[in-house]
């Protein structure tokens, strides 16, 4: 016991892996064909998170800015690649698009937060600059992919209302600003859904992790409100530079929808 925190050992995990034995005996049970799945994520799960701790183990004695910044950027690119395999569009390109809009939003609320609310100095402390810019890349992540996807399909299935619109004299703003509008609806749902749920149906991550290595409960409180707040903000930010890039893609200079139906 350290500092107040229990320690998990080797068989504490290893009594763990009970849970992921129950789930794929039900899978072979129920002929679900998921026990590869849960095999390779177990695996993946424990490979993945060890070699993250020993990463910021070496992380949190470094002072040097650069050295943070260039993770936080690899981060970054990875969610915008994994994004990009997600939404397997052919006819466009937004990749470019896509890191460039999730660099400057994520970037600009990890400041934020770190520099302002909680006015860590310098600002780029590792032990905060990394685990909260995580937060923000992870869940903002998940509803770019959202919002990219709903475009993307709002766009083909409604081709012929957008070409009408083009056609009357609407550019390509006009012509598809209702889409845009669902898009970011889209994207923003589930972190709204989460503002309205936080505390009552579930207890986040944050808040539990400090409470659980002896926090007092008020400041915690105080964090996830943090957090909370913040996961929303690039959330919105992220979707909607993210959507606004990506539309004008969707266009020619001469405001032609470029894309066809079939992905």
């Amino acid at each position: 016991m350290t500092s107040g925190i229990i320690d998990i050992g080797p068989w504490q995990l290893g009594f763990g892996l009970l849970f992921i034995l129950i789930a794929g005996a039900a899978s072979l049970y129920h002929s679900l064909h998921l026990e590869k799945d849960l095999l390779i994520g177990t695996v993946r799960t424990f490979a993945q998170l060890f070699l993250l701790g020993y990463v910021l183990k070496l992380l949190f004695d470094v002072d040097d800015y650069r050295i943070v910044l260039s993770v936080f950027l690899f981060m970054i690119l990875f969610a915008a690649w994994t994004v990009y395999g997600r939404i397997r569009e052919k006819q466009i390109t937004f990749l470019m698009p896509v890191c460039l809009s999730m660099v400057v939003s994520f970037f600009l609320i990890t400041f934020m937060v770190t520099a302002v609310v909680i006015d860590v100095k310098p600002w780029w402390t590792p032990q905060y600059f990394i685990p909260i810019g995580g937060m923000v890349i992870g869940n903002s992540m998940n509803a770019i992919a959202i919002a990219l996807e709903r475009l993307l399909n709002e766009m083909r299935s409604k081709r012929r209302e957008i070409e009408m619109k083009l056609c009357l004299g609407a550019d390509y703003k006009e012509a598809s600003v209702d889409i845009v509008r669902d898009a970011m609806k889209a994207g923003m749902i589930p972190s709204i859904n989460s503002m309205m749920t936080v505390g009552i149906v579930f207890i986040p991550g944050m808040m539990t992790g400090q409470i659980l290595a002896g926090a007092d409960p008020m400041t915690a409180i105080e964090y996830q409100i943090m957090v909370m707040i913040m996961i929303v903000g690039a959330t919105a930010l992220g979707t909607l530079l993210v959507v606004l890039v990506t539309r004008k893609r969707c266009f020619s200079p001469g405001h032609q929808l470029l894309l066809k139906p079939g992905s």
